[in-house]
């Protein structure tokens, strides 16, 4: 059984000026999640600036977004690193801290082989008995896991049920799906990519769009499944515009902004994310606004 099915968010950690972590503003957003449709939270991952936490930050933080969303919705916990201890480390913390799933990314800078990527993960997902969900980063992490990789992990791991696919290669969730012979489920990493990724059978979307429109999000992803696709495909398209500008910059740096111009206080990044540049930041204005996001 999948994880989760729809739209899970992929979330942003709100700051103070001096930097700390700002859970309450975490809590105001992730009751705003919940109470528009979101399906999951998806904390300390890329969106969450979980590269730039201390161990420490990264556990508590877990356990806080565990404890704010009392079970509404699945927790999943990224855990993952370009050192296979530490990602073993973070994942039965995740454990104990109340996670319903992690989120592991490929290790980044070390470039390791297909073989090295099956041990890394292996090693992994066998430290706890919940349910991980690969990431498939290439463009952040220098090496695609290739889909037999993927699948053979599946098949061989009982706790690796799912893959977030970010490789922005349609062709290659392809191939995925029908290797995977419902062994793996498929969740899109891009949202431009979402309805061709749910199309070919995927469960759904790690979202970073769903911090602005969760509702929308969610209803992309189950009107398609439901055979609502003109449904879907009409939403998808008013959005699209808004999906693009929140990638006009590096991730997290946009949504941030988005999320400090519908007032949750996001707050600002740490180094060496910056803040986004003014000319992007009036091209993100203007698609929220032509959307209906703010006003």
């Amino acid at each position: 059984m999948a994880i989760f099915t729809g739209a899970g968010v992929a979330l942003i950690t709100p700051m103070h000026e001096d930097g700390s972590i700002n859970y309450d503003a975490m809590e105001r957003i992730i009751n705003f999640q919940i109470e528009n449709g979101t399906d999951a939270i998806i904390v300390c991952g890329t969106t969450g600036e979980a590269s730039t936490m201390t161990h420490d930050e990264h556990i508590e933080t877990i356990k806080t977004c565990v404890d704010i969303t009392k079970k509404r919705v699945p927790v999943i916990a990224g855990t993952g690193s370009n050192c296979t201890e530490t990602a073993v480390f973070l994942s039965k913390e995740a454990k104990n801290a109340g996670a319903d799933g992690l989120l592991v990314v490929s290790p980044y800078y070390n470039k390791a082989t297909q073989a090295g990527l099956k041990k890394h993960f292996t090693t992994v997902a066998k430290s706890t008995d919940l349910p991980m969900i690969l990431y498939n980063i290439q463009g952040r992490t220098g090496v695609n896991i290739n889909p037999e990789t993927m699948v053979q992990l599946a098949k061989e791991v009982d706790t690796i049920v799912a893959v977030k696919e970010a490789s922005g290669d349609i062709s290659q969730v392809a191939q995925i799906l029908a290797l995977a012979e419902g062994n793996l489920d498929v969740y899109s990493g891009n949202d431009d990519q979402t309805v061709p990724i749910v199309a070919l059978g995927g469960k759904g979307v790690i979202s970073v769009f769903s911090h602005v429109a969760p509702r929308q999000m969610h209803d992309i992803v189950i009107k398609f499944m439901e055979g609502d696709i003109k449904g879907s495909t009409e939403i998808f398209f008013k959005y699209l515009p808004v999906m693009k500008a929140l990638f006009r910059e590096v991730n997290p740096i946009p949504v941030k902004a988005a999320m400090n111009m519908m007032g949750f206080n996001a707050g600002s990044l740490r180094m060496p994310l910056t803040e986004m540049e003014d000319a992007n930041k009036e091209i993100l204005k203007k698609a929220m606004q032509e959307a209906g996001i703010i006003d």
